[in-house]
């Protein structure tokens, strides 16, 4: 007996097959605030698994989110006020130099962070859709761990020593927004390029270190004086150091210049994420 014909069968179903075909949108794009929105427990998922990526089998814990800006602290006390003899206003320069390290800790492994996010979450990137804003937008959250607690610690110790904060610590939370918006806009356009040219990661020490030495860090602002003083602050995180300082040290309150470095700071964060945006539809085959 013959066997049944399987063609009309398989002709049926081939008629019903539909193919749909994923490509990238062509011109400009916009940011997609909702979608973007509708992904957030997987930000929060990058997030806490950094965290626990950067803790795991760390003995000491949250305890490195003290000792790295003490001991900062205490190799700046002796360079630049032992042999320099740097002023650092009321404030004692321990307290000054540890405040300053505390912010610039975030600052630069947050910035590194963001930089490396899309690389080192390549295999996610190249086999799911998701807003890929997500990925660099969660290497921000870590980092606000430790600056928290080094700050409750330079709080407690000032308590202890009787140098209350001013009514200036209510802006602590604008100081610490601020401090992630400056981040934000350089780590997109680095992680951008990053993608492309993985020479970003490795030219990232260096610029580093010349930032670090470009703001004041281990030195007041107030050291550059008169119309200096407005380009010293295109460095937007120049103004946000003063900031913390002002709001926990009782430092100047950061005058007109802030200005300047608001505006630096707004125009990196959107040129960041237009160039991250348009950018982004190409991640999956060349990264």
């Amino acid at each position: 007996m013959p066997a049944p014909s399987v063609a009309p069968a398989l002709g049926s179903i081939a008629s019903d097959e539909r193919w749909v075909e994923n490509r990238p949108t062509a011109g400009r794009r916009a940011l997609d605030v909702r979608e973007l929105w509708a992904f957030r427990e997987l930000a929060w998922f990058l997030a806490s698994r950094d965290v626990r990526v950067r803790y795991k089998q760390a003995a000491l814990g949250l305890c490195w989110a003290i000792l790295q800006p003490l001991a900062g602290a205490a190799v700046l006390t002796l360079v630049f006020q032992r042999f320099t003899n740097v002023s650092s206003g009321t404030a004692s320069y321990q307290s000054f130099a540890f405040c300053g390290l505390a912010v610039w800790t975030y600052y630069s492994t947050s910035l590194n962070s963001v930089t490396a996010s899309l690389v080192t979450n390549s295999s996610l990137v190249t086999k799911v859709y998701f807003p890929r804003l997500a990925v660099p937008l969660s290497a921000l959250l870590p980092g606000l761990i430790d600056l928290g607690v080094a700050l409750t610690v330079l709080l407690v110790g000032l308590l202890i020593f009787g140098q209350l904060p001013g009514i200036a610590v209510l802006t602590l939370p604008l100081w610490t927004v601020a401090l992630v918006v400056a981040t934000i806009g350089p780590g997109l356009l680095l992680a951008t390029l990053n993608v492309r040219y993985r020479d970003v990661h490795h030219a990232f020490g260096l610029l580093i270190q010349l930032w670090f030495f470009a703001s004041p860090v281990a030195y007041p602002s107030t050291v550059v004086d008169g119309g200096w003083r407005y380009v010293y602050a295109l460095n937007p995180v120049s103004t946000v150091l003063d900031g913390f300082r002002w709001a926990l040290l009782k430092a100047p309150a950061p005058g007109l210049p802030a200005a300047v470095s608001a505006a630096v700071a707004a125009v990196l964060a959107w040129a960041g994420l237009r160039y991250f945006v348009a950018a982004e539809r190409r991640f999956s085959d060349i990264i």
